[in-house]
């Protein structure tokens, strides 16, 4: 290890580090540079006392530079959270990721399997019969022929087994549950973005603005869900026209009943995936409620709502006439075919 290098380590478990020395750190990291002791340290020490800013907007660099990438384009979004809230829900993203796509807007969706919950996207999807590890050429296929695709982490991000076995093994919440929404390997312009603290959102949104985002929402609910909450205020930040702004969403403004936080309680993939199935079937209740508030919200980022009032009425005809349940049985067909 360089004396350079050795001073940059250093730092990380001591202080903050500058946008470049971080881009350096995290390059170093992804090319296997660091034992798992050194690894261990820098993310538990960064994790500790939180990441700045700065840290994000080089490690994001340096995550993406070593990622292999597909070709999104200026009317595709993420709909992703972070991670890590320890709630258990029901798989929301990913739903609404599904229904979105129904309503004829692209959608790249970028994940990986539970690291701290019962079910993660690649869990629910490999359940309803997703090839999960399909290739980015196939990737792109999804993506082009029927606007809608999954990318899962370690496929597209190689350089991450480099990472994995540290951050199993620590099996807590590090700096890359929140690189992995900020890393979208289809280079999104558009967002919808779950944190697991209040504390990240306006960090996350300070580096998607520095690395020319131009439409996002950053979200946490009250109930601490890494989503926009149902049961309880939300709090987001908007990135819009190169400005950032905050405020609070209260889901009873858009006609929905309070509902007890429980009925979107989770279990393992196979229960989700029936939930999900039901859901796409015309299943009311909770679950319909919160996947309609959040794919509203995608509809709006995406230029495709005036107003989430607006994004709930085709979120619903999604849904309501078969349009994404025909998107799931298409990225089943097409996950599993070969490329271009």
């Amino acid at each position: 290890m360089d004396e350079n290098l050795r001073d940059i380590l250093k730092d990380s478990l001591t202080r903050s580090l500058t946008k470049e020395k971080s881009e350096i750190l995290f390059g170093k990291i992804m090319d296997g540079s660091f034992s798992d002791i050194h690894l261990s340290a820098i993310l538990a020490s960064m994790s500790s006392r939180g990441e700045t800013v700065e840290e994000l907007i080089g490690a994001t660099k340096a995550m993406r530079e070593h990622s292999t990438k597909i070709v999104g384009g200026a009317d595709v979004i993420d709909i992703v959270g972070t991670g890590g809230d320890g709630k258990g829900t029901l798989n929301i993203s990913t739903a609404s990721a599904i229904v979105v796509s129904g309503c004829g807007i692209r959608v790249a969706k970028h994940g990986n399997r539970n690291i701290s919950s019962r079910s993660g996207a690649a869990n629910i999807l490999e359940a309803l019969g997703i090839n999960v590890m399909m290739t980015p050429e196939v990737a792109q296929k999804c993506l082009d022929e029927i606007g809608i695709c999954f990318m899962m982490a370690p496929v597209f991000h190689p350089a991450m087994k480099n990472v994995m076995p540290v951050r199993n093994e620590l099996g807590i919440r590090t700096i890359f549950n929140v690189l992995g929404p900020l890393t979208n390997p289809a280079g999104v312009k558009k967002q919808l973005t779950g944190a697991f603290s209040k504390e990240l959102l306006e960090p996350m949104a300070h580096t998607l603005l520095a690395l020319e985002t131009e439409t996002a929402w950053l979200v946490h609910g009250n109930d601490g869900t890494d989503e926009i909450a149902i049961s309880d205020l939300t709090n987001v930040v908007e990135l819009k026209d190169r400005a950032i702004r905050k405020f609070t969403l209260n889901p009873a403004d858009y006609g929905f009943n309070c509902h007890n936080f429980e009925g979107l309680i989770g279990g393992d993939p196979d229960y989700n995936a029936e939930q999900l199935k039901a859901l796409l079937g015309g299943k009311t209740g909770i679950y319909r409620d919160s996947v309609l508030l959040n794919s509203a919200a995608a509809l709006y980022i995406a230029g495709a709502a005036k107003d989430l009032n607006e994004g709930i009425i085709i979120a619903s005809k999604s849904i309501d006439e078969g349009k994404a349940l025909n998107k799931l049985t298409e990225l089943r067909k097409i996950s599993s075919s070969k490329g271009k």
